[in-house]
């Protein structure tokens, strides 16, 4: 019990300055609004629209369908461009968190976002892919037999010869994408705007869910717990790569895995 009560609670191994002057607070607060307004927060946006829909339907959520990696074009050399055009556009929201930050003068290594620690890195990396990624799995297989998730498939990219090296960069862009702006940018933000750190890890968890509303409520929930326990571990830890790591695997798994297994097993929707 000692153990847990440590965990939940967060430390500040390397806590930024907090802003104290009401311009330069006001401008972060408008920085954060801009950001997510033409990225996570849009697409969290179109989440529910699309959740909303689907509860419209005459069709259950179960019985409805609906892709994370699909074709973007007829021609295979076409789609290929426009599935590397979309991992550049997740890994570009990635990298504004980062550059907002490192303009704003913190260095890159102070949100753990650095070369440094490479190996430990990618074995916590792994072990936090498996801590959510079979949860998590069992999750989304016992919402959508209860009707509460539709039914997700990670890919029905055509079986081109590209199909698993795009998969993986998709996983890549994702994860890049999510765990700069979700946890290093905004918990990094909202310190600096002398946030409490449970407010803020709630409110990035629920950020983090609220982009996978299309799935139905299981990936809705799945991904505020997985967003609480990373949020947590970063405010720990201040590192970031193993939880990019640990989202990559996951996806990896999810993506690769379905296209391979689809249609071979019965347990899958």
């Amino acid at each position: 019990m000692s153990i847990l009560r440590a965990w939940l609670s967060p430390t500040r191994p390397d806590e930024p300055q907090e802003f104290t002057d009401s311009a330069e607070r006001k401008a972060i607060g408008i920085e954060l609004l801009v950001v997510f307004a033409v990225t996570l927060g849009m697409s969290g946006l179109q989440s529910l629209i699309s959740l909303l829909d689907a509860l419209l339907q005459p069709t259950p959520l179960a019985q409805q369908q609906v892709a994370i990696n699909q074709p973007q074009a007829d021609l295979g050399l076409l789609d290929l461009l426009a599935q590397l055009v979309n991992v550049l556009r997740l890994v570009s929201w990635g990298a504004l968190g980062a550059f907002l930050l490192w303009r704003g003068g913190m260095a890159l290594w102070r949100i753990g976002l650095d070369r440094t620690r490479l190996g430990d890195d990618a074995l916590r990396g792994a072990g936090l892919a498996a801590l959510i990624g079979i949860p998590g799995l069992g999750l989304y297989l016992l919402a959508h037999a209860l009707g509460l998730s539709l039914t997700v498939q990670p890919s029905t990219l055509t079986d081109a010869w590209w199909r698993v090296p795009v998969l993986v960069l998709s996983a890549f862009g994702n994860a890049f994408a999510e765990e700069v702006l979700v946890v290093g940018y905004v918990l990094t933000r909202l310190r600096q705007l002398g946030w409490g750190e449970n407010r803020a890890l709630w409110l990035a968890a629920v950020l983090r869910g609220s982009y996978h509303l299309y799935q139905g409520f299981g990936g809705f929930v799945g991904n505020v717990v997985m967003g609480l326990v990373y949020g947590r571990i970063w405010q720990r830890t201040n590192r970031l790569v193993p939880l990019v790591v640990g989202h990559t695997l996951i996806d990896v798994v999810a993506f690769v895995g379905y296209a391979a297994l689809r249609g071979h097993v019965g347990w899958l929707p």
